[in-house]
């Protein structure tokens, strides 16, 4: 089996809410998804996605897969898509870094492998051991009065875990937190997730203001060493998040034991191959993860979901329904969400098609049919 062509989608994801508000004064409202489909001559077509969480997300833009694509689209053309290895490594050497525009290709390569195999990805990734993956849904950084009913609606569609999105003016954040996480049910959890938006000193500042409340805190500064400063100080749980970039900073955790968490984006790791790997080692050490990605459509939520599946169910904090936050589409197919829980599908491949009238005309295209 060869590759015969690529093609590269760009289309945009608008929040259903509205504007989706983070960290330390960052906003969308709309997300630019890049797909990139790939064509064998068997027959069989693959597809992945990235979409940053805004464009100055973990330096990472739409602009990138474009111009990746430039790069190592014509160096994959004629070669074998299952060996997803050997693609993982063609891309590498190719260009060092920018794992978030590889993924999209390594997910289309892994959903091919799938489709020769007629097997789901979860069962190439190793089993079924999370049958239905616990869900969060975001609480965005809105007027405390109108957060609390929008947890109230999130939790009526069955989500029991809530991220509460602060980052902003710490003194502001203590009150945020300090007027939901009372409210939590029992079973439920919150994540206060900073994003990276804090200064050490109020960091420290809001982890003593809180220290009566059980809720986990979230990537609260910058730079590791920054969250490791506060978390010699907080007494809640500390989940890792931007700074999870690789296998060599999952080995500093598990050196450290720097987090109760880590949160695995797989466009942030570099695409499927590579948080597989960070994912193993790190629950090899008994540290648990979150297997979610940084924004997407139903083509990223697929991937999403074969890698929660594919995660042991007692080192699975949580997932996400990503597809759910936008007004429009990348696939048709895909997870299916029910009671809180998301589940893989058992087709082959990643269970997902593109949403090729939702996609419009290809922005380039490498190879011939």
């Amino acid at each position: 089996m060869k590759i015969t062509r690529i093609r590269l989608y760009k289309t945009d994801l608008p929040y259903v809410d509205g504007a989706y508000v983070w960290g330390a004064d960052n906003t969308i409202s709309i997300a630019r998804a890049s797909v990139v489909v790939i064509d064998t001559d068997a027959g069989l077509q693959g597809c992945g996605e990235f979409t940053p969480c805004g464009e100055n997300y973990m330096i990472a833009h739409s602009e990138g897969v474009e111009a990746l694509a430039r790069l190592v689209a014509p160096k994959l053309l004629g070669e074998d898509p299952r060996q997803v290895a050997r693609i993982e490594r063609l891309m590498d050497h190719a260009i060092q870094g920018h794992g978030y525009a590889k993924a999209p290709f390594d997910a289309a390569c892994w959903d091919i492998l799938g489709q020769a195999t007629s097997q789901p990805v979860w069962m190439l990734m190793g089993g079924k051991l999370t049958d239905g993956a616990p869900m969060y849904r975001v609480a965005p950084q809105r007027p405390t009065d109108e957060t609390i009913v929008e947890l109230d609606r999130h939790r009526a569609a069955g989500y029991r875990q809530f991220q509460i999105k602060v980052g902003g003016d710490w003194a502001t954040d203590i009150d945020r937190i300090r007027a939901t996480v009372p409210l939590l049910q029992p079973g439920e959890k919150a994540m206060a997730d900073a994003n990276q938006g804090w200064r050490v000193d109020n960091a420290i500042r809001l982890a003593r203001a809180t220290k009566d409340l059980d809720f986990i805190l979230e990537q609260p500064c910058k730079t590791y060493e920054e969250c490791q400063q506060v978390r010699r100080v907080a007494q809640q749980p500390m989940k890792l998040d931007e700074c999870v970039t690789d296998i060599h900073a999952a080995q500093r955790i598990v050196a450290d034991r720097g987090a109760e968490i880590c949160c695995l984006k797989i466009s942030n790791l570099g695409g499927l191959s590579k948080a597989r790997r960070v994912r193993d080692y790190l629950v090899e050490n008994r540290i648990p993860v979150v297997a979610e990605d940084t924004w997407g459509g139903e083509i990223t939520s697929a991937a999403v979901a074969h890698f929660a599946t594919s995660t042991p169910e007692e080192f699975l904090i949580n997932s996400t329904d990503l597809m759910n936050y936008n007004t429009t589409s990348t696939g048709i197919g895909g997870p299916t969400v029910k009671g809180g829980r998301l589940y893989a599908t058992d087709t082959p491949g990643l269970g997902v098609i593109p949403d090729f009238d939702s996609l419009g005309s290809p922005v380039s295209i490498y190879g011939t049919t």
